[in-house]
C-alpha cells in the first residue's frame, strides 16, 4: 500500500556534513507523495539552523502554506484546566510567509551600534488563501461552524489589517460560518477562559504557531500533538510532523511519548486517501489512553 523511503537527515546529519540535509534533498523529495518528520534538533546545534536549514526550505520549496494543528482533549485524559471536557479545536496556521518570511539583516555587528532588521510580509493572495481553507476545513469538520480570526492589528497597522479585509471578504462568501475576530493578547486569554468556544482558528505564521502550543498544553501537552504542513494542490508533497521537538533531555529513559507522531501518521494517511486507516488509529490511541498504556 505505502512505498517508504528513509532519510537521515537532521541534527546528526549536520554534525557530520555541517548541512542539515544534501545538497539535492528538495529535488529528491519532489517525487514524493507525502513527508513524515521525525523530531528535529540538538543542543548543539542552534534552532534557528535547524529550522533555516530543514524545515523552512521544505515548507516553502513545496508551497505547503497550511499548517493544521488539532488540538483534541482525549477521553480519560486530564487538562490543566480545571473543569476541561469537549475541546475540539483546529488551528490553521499560515505557514508561507508572514512573520517567518526571512528577510532581514545586520548592521554594525558587534558593536554599540548593532542594529538588526526583521520584516514581516504578507500579501493579499497569502492572506485570502489562508482564511478560504480555515472556513473550507470548518465545513469539512462540520462541527460548530465557526472561524476565529487571531491578529495585532490594533499595534501593526499595515499586514495585519490587511488581514482583517481578507478575513471580512472571504467571510462574506461564507454566510452559514459564524466569525469571530480576535487580538492575539484576547485570544491567549480566551483559549485559557473558554477553550470550549472554538472551532477553527487562523493565524499568522508566529500566532498560530503561539497558539498552537498553547492549545496543545490546555489539551494533554505536546506529546499527544501532531501537525501538517499541506499544500491543497497535492502537486506537491505535504508533510506531516509532531509538534514537539527531540527532546534529548530524556532521550534513553524509554518516557517519551509517540502518540504525537503516530497521530500525525494518522493525519498523513487521511490525505492520501485512506481515512479509515486514520479511524483505526485514532480508535488505538483512545484505547491505549483508556488502558493507561500512556
Amino acid at each position: 500500500m505505502f512505498d517508504f523511503h528513509y532519510f537521515d537527515w537532521g541534527t546528526d546529519y549536520y554534525l557530520k556534513n555541517d548541512h542539515m540535509m544534501s545538497d539535492n534533498a528538495l529535488d529528491v523529495l519532489s517525487k514524493f507523495d507525502s513527508i513524515l518528520l521525525g523530531a528535529v534538533g540538538d543542543p548543539k546545534v542552534p534552532d534557528h539552523i535547524t529550522l533555516n536549514g530543514l524545515l523552512l526550505p521544505i515548507r516553502r520549496r513545496f508551497d505547503q502554506y497550511v499548517s493544521v494543528r488539532p488540538c483534541y482533549l482525549w477521553k480519560n485524559t486530564d487538562s490543566v484546566l480545571k473543569n476541561a471536557s469537549n475541546l475540539d479545536f483546529v488551528i490553521i496556521r499560515e505557514n508561507s510567509e508572514g512573520e517567518y518570511a526571512n528577510i532581514g539583516g545586520f548592521l554594525h555587528a558587534s558593536n554599540e551600534f548593532e542594529t538588526s532588521i526583521q520584516t514581516a510580509v504578507f500579501t493579499r493572495m497569502g492572506c485570502t488563501r489562508i482564511i478560504e481553507y480555515a472556513f473550507e476545513h470548518a465545513i469539512s469538520r462540520n462541527n460548530k461552524l465557526k472561524v476565529t480570526s487571531i491578529t495585532k492589528s490594533n499595534a501593526q497597522a499595515f499586514g495585519m489589517v490587511m488581514w482583517d479585509n481578507c478575513f471580512k471578504e472571504v467571510s462574506e462568501r461564507y454566510p452559514n460560518i459564524a466569525t469571530e475576530s480576535l487580538l492575539v493578547d484576547a485570544a491567549c486569554m480566551d483559549l485559557v477562559r473558554r477553550p470550549e468556544d472554538f472551532d477553527v482558528i487562523v493565524a499568522s505564521n508566529l500566532f498560530g504557531d503561539i497558539l498552537s502550543d498553547l492549545g496543545a498544553g490546555i489539551t494533554g501537552g505536546m506529546g499527544t500533538a501532531p501537525s501538517s504542513n499541506i499544500n491543497p494542490s497535492k502537486n506537491l508533497p505535504s508533510m506531516f510532523e509532531p509538534v514537539h521537538g527531540s527532546a534529548p533531555d530524556i532521550s534513553g529513559k524509554g518516557i517519551a511519548n509517540p502518540l504525537a507522531a503516530i497521530l500525525s501518521a494518522a493525519m498523513m494517511a487521511s490525505y492520501l486517501g485512506y481515512s479509515k486507516i486514520e479511524d483505526i488509529i485514532r480508535q488505538a490511541v483512545q484505547k491505549t489512553i483508556n488502558d493507561n498504556i500512556i
